[in-house]
């Protein structure tokens, strides 16, 4: 059983997707719950842009002061478009940086000492199976996630002993974004966006896109006190498509 009573998570981009799922996962095994999203509003969310690391600072910090202090962190934002390497301009890996490490670093610096003070911390980030395979089409994501993996990585050999981190890597997921990159692929290839589905769906030995609530129960068990001894791991979630590397 996953118990995460008393425990409060700061979810970014939890307004859709994985994100949302992982709210919801969480909430159910009894964690209170902020949502971090440009487009968050009403109880319990702060409305930011990741890229703004000023207004990161100055909102989270005033929530820490206002309700006290988070247990559990779930970097997640949305990846950079798609397009060739070769293609990509140096402000398209700035401003991908800028939104995935810059924004976790900042975050992980803000929430640390409110860990430290609970004796209880986990961060999990939700990355991409490109950590492990880069993905054809999308270059700058594969980048930038490869530096986010090395980036937790090495805090995990920085972090108190209760205070863990971790990946979790996604593959095909139906979600919005998904949907968005089988159009995009569609129109680049001249064929139709179930081809692509199907094309995805034959690299799967489960042969199924997965679930966004797929996800958020592996983020739930990550950030459970039964997750005390995962620590600087990459965990596909992807129906089995990467190999064991």
């Amino acid at each position: 059983m996953i118990d995460l009573k008393g425990k409060r998570a700061l979810v970014c981009g939890g307004t859709s997707g994985i994100g949302k799922a992982t709210v919801a996962s969480l909430k159910q095994n009894g964690a209170e719950v902020v949502i971090l999203s440009r487009s968050a509003s009403g109880k319990d969310t702060i409305s930011c842009d990741l890229e703004d690391l000023e207004s990161l600072r100055t909102l989270v910090s005033k929530e820490i002061e206002t309700n006290g202090p988070f247990q559990i962190l779930i970097n997640n934002s949305g990846g950079p478009p798609s397009g060739p390497l070769i293609e990509a301009q140096p402000h398209d890996f700035e401003k991908a940086f800028l939104r995935h490490v810059l924004a976790s670093q900042t975050l992980v610096q803000l929430l640390l000492e409110g860990m430290k003070s609970s004796n209880y911390g986990r961060i999990i980030n939700i990355i991409s199976t490109s950590v492990k395979e880069p993905i054809p089409g999308l270059g700058v994501s594969n980048t930038i996630r490869g530096a986010m993996a090395s980036w937790s990585k090495t805090l995990s050999k920085e972090l108190p002993s209760d205070i863990t981190i971790n990946n979790v890597l996604p593959g095909f997921t139906n979600t919005e974004r998904l949907t968005e990159l089988k159009k995009t692929l569609s129109l680049q290839k001249g064929i139709s966006q179930e081809e692509v589905e199907s094309a995805w769906l034959s690299t799967v030995p489960e042969g199924r896109l997965a679930d966004p609530s797929e996800l958020g129960q592996v983020v739930a068990f990550l950030s459970s006190p039964a997750a005390s001894f995962v620590r600087g791991t990459s965990i596909p979630v992807d129906g089995g498509r990467t190999g064991s590397i």
